[in-house]
C-alpha cells in the first residue's frame, strides 16, 4: 500500500501526518522546530513512520485489543518507551558533549566534577519522569524536558559557576538536538520490551501507597500475562518492521514552507491545509480558528473543506504561542502549565497592551503590585482570545459549526474563552469542535492534498487512455 505524507514546518513545531489511500491516519510526528528547517522536517518524518509501524503492528493484533483490556495499555506503554529509548541515547549524547565542552573550559577541574554529577542526577530523574509521565505521548520535546530539570539543578549549585553551567549547556544542545539518528524498529521494540518489563516490576515492588489499587491490579493483569503478550507481539513485529512504507507523493504547508525540500508544485499555503484538515475531521466545519505559533488565522470554508475567505494576523507575534511562550517564560513557567493556572483565576485583570514587549513590562508591574498570577494570566488569556475573534469577526464570522486548530488548541484556558466568545456572540447552538490532534491539522491537510493530487493525476491518465 502505498502513503501520503504532509508536513507542517511552523515556527515553533513541525509536524508530519502519513495518510494511507483511503486518507486515514496511520502515523504522526512532531518536534520543535530548529534553526536548520530540513532536519525538523526530516525528524518530524521520522517519527510519522515510527508511529506508522504501531499503527500497523496494532492492526495485527487487533484481535487482542479489542478483547482484552491490558494489550491497549501495553501498546501504549510500549509506545512511551520506545519514544523513552530515543530520548535516553540522545541524552547520552548531549551529557558526553558537556563534558567535553565543560573540559575545555578555564574552570574544568572543577566544573568538569560538578557537571557529572548533575547529569548522573539528571539520567535518573528522567528516566522515571519521562516513563511514569508517559512523555513519550504527550509530545514533550527532548531540549524542553532537559533544560527544565538542568535549570532546577542550577539553582541549587554555587551561583558563581551559574554562566559557565548553562554556557555548555547552550553550548551542547544544538548540535545534538539537530542530530538525525536512524534507528532500527525492530530491534528497539525488544529493547523497548525489555525496559517495560523491569518498569512494570518496579512500580510493582513500590510501596502501596504510592500506586492506586485499581492501577496496581492492571499492572498485575499486566504482568501476569506478560510472556503471552511478548509471544503475540514478537510474532508479529518482524513483517511489520521490514514493511516498506512507501510515500507515494508529500505535500508541505506552514509558516517555514519555502524553506522545505520539496518541489515547488507539493507546496500548499498553511491556510488551504488547515481548513481541509480540520473540515475532512469534521465535515459540517464552516469556520476555522488556527492559532499557530507565529500567526492566528480566521478561515471560513465551503462545503469541500475550500476556502472562501480569510483574516490572519502575521505581522506580530502578539496573541500566538510566541506571545505565550514570552508570558511563560515572564512567570517562570512552562508553556503546559498556563491554562491550569490560569483555570484557577478568581477575575481577568485587565491588560491594556497585547504588545509582546509592553505586556511583558506591564505583567511584571502587576507583579509587583501584588496581583496573583493567575489573575494577570486570565487577563492576557482573555486579550488573546478578543484578538482572535475579531479575526473571526472580519472574515465572516462564525457560521455553522467552529473548528479550533493548532497548538494553542490544547491550552484549557485559552479553549474556555473561545468558547465563551463564539457562544455569546454566535448563539448557544453553535458547535465547537476541537480534536485531540487539533496541532497536527495542517499536516493532515497536507497529506490529504498529496492524496487528492495523486487521485486527480490518475483520473487525467484514465481519461487520457479512454
Amino acid at each position: 500500500m502505498n502513503y501520503y505524507l504532509g508536513i507542517d514546518l511552523g515556527s515553533t513545531t513541525s509536524k508530519a501526518v502519513i495518510v494511507n489511500e483511503h486518507g486515514q491516519v496511520v502515523g504522526r510526528g512532531i518536534t520543535n522546530t530548529r534553526a536548520n528547517y530540513e532536519i525538523a522536517a526530516e525528524i518530524a518524518k521520522q517519527q510519522a513512520i515510527y508511529n506508522a509501524r504501531f499503527t500497523l503492528l496494532k492492526e495485527k493484533v487487533g484481535k487482542h485489543l479489542i478483547t482484552k483490556k491490558e494489550y491497549q495499555k501495553f501498546f501504549n506503554d510500549l509506545e512511551n518507551v520506545f519514544q523513552y529509548l530515543q530520548f535516553k541515547n540522545r541524552f547520552e549524547k548531549l551529557s558526553q558533549e558537556m563534558i567535553r565542552q565543560s573540559e575545555q573550559s578555564k574552570e574544568s577541574k572543577v566544573l568538569t566534577p560538578i557537571l557529572s554529577q548533575i547529569l548522573k542526577d539528571l539520567e535518573k530523574e528522567l528516566s522515571k519522569k519521562y516513563l511514569s509521565e508517559n512523555l513519550g505521548n504527550k509530545n514533550q520535546f527532548f531540549r524542553d524536558i532537559v533544560s527544565e530539570k538542568y535549570n532546577e539543578k542550577l539553582d541549587q549549585c554555587d551561583k558563581k559557576y551559574f554562566e559557565a553551567l548553562m554556557n555548555v549547556f547552550d553550548k551542547s544542545i544544538n548540535p545534538v538536538e539537530n542530530e538525525i539518528v536512524e534507528y532500527d524498529f525492530q530491534q528497539l521494540i525488544h529493547e523497548g520490551i525489555t525496559t517495560l518489563k523491569d518498569h512494570y516490576n518496579e512500580l510493582l515492588n513500590s510501596e502501596v501507597d504510592e500506586i492506586a489499587s485499581d492501577f496496581r491490579s492492571e499492572l498485575e493483569l499486566l504482568a501476569g500475562n506478560y510472556n503471552e503478550l511478548k509471544d503475540d507481539l514478537l510474532s508479529h513485529i518482524e513483517n511489520v518492521a521490514k514493511e516498506n512504507i512507501v510515500i507515494a507523493n508529500m505535500v508541505g504547508t506552514g509558516y517555514g514552507r519555502a524553506l522545505l525540500p520539496f518541489p515547488q508544485e507539493c507546496i500548499r499555503s498553511e491556510i488551504l491545509c488547515h481548513a481541509f484538515g480540520a473540515h475532512a475531521i469534521f465535515p459540517k466545519t464552516r469556520t476555522v480558528l488556527d492559532i499557530g505559533g507565529q500567526d492566528t488565522k480566521a478561515i471560513q470554508v465551503d462545503e469541500y473543506g475550500m476556502v472562501t475567505s480569510f483574516h490572519m494576523n502575521d505581522r506580530c507575534a502578539a496573541g500566538c504561542g510566541r506571545y505565550l511562550g514570552y508570558i511563560a517564560n515572564e512567570f517562570g513557567l512552562s508553556l503546559n502549565e498556563l491554562g491550569p493556572l490560569t483555570m484557577q483565576a478568581s477575575r481577568e485583570t485587565n491588560i491594556c497592551s497585547t504588545c509582546t514587549v509592553f505586556a511583558g513590562a506591564e505583567v511584571r508591574e502587576l507583579l509587583n503590585m501584588g496581583e496573583k498570577k493567575e489573575n494577570i494570566l486570565a487577563g492576557l488569556h482573555k486579550a488573546i482570545v478578543t484578538r482572535a475573534m475579531s479575526l473571526i469577526a472580519r472574515s465572516g464570522g462564525v457560521r455553522n459549526e467552529f473548528t479550533f486548530t493548532g497548538g494553542v488548541a490544547r491550552n484549557q484556558a485559552i479553549v474556555k474563552y473561545v468558547s465563551e466568545f463564539v457562544h455569546n456572540n454566535y448563539g448557544k447552538d453553535i458547535t465547537i469542535n476541537i480534536h485531540t490532534d487539533s496541532i497536527f491539522m495542517g499536516a493532515l491537510g497536507g497529506a490529504l492534498f498529496a492524496l487528492k493530487n495523486i487521485k486527480a493525476e490518475l483520473d487525467t491518465k484514465k481519461v487520457k487512455a479512454s
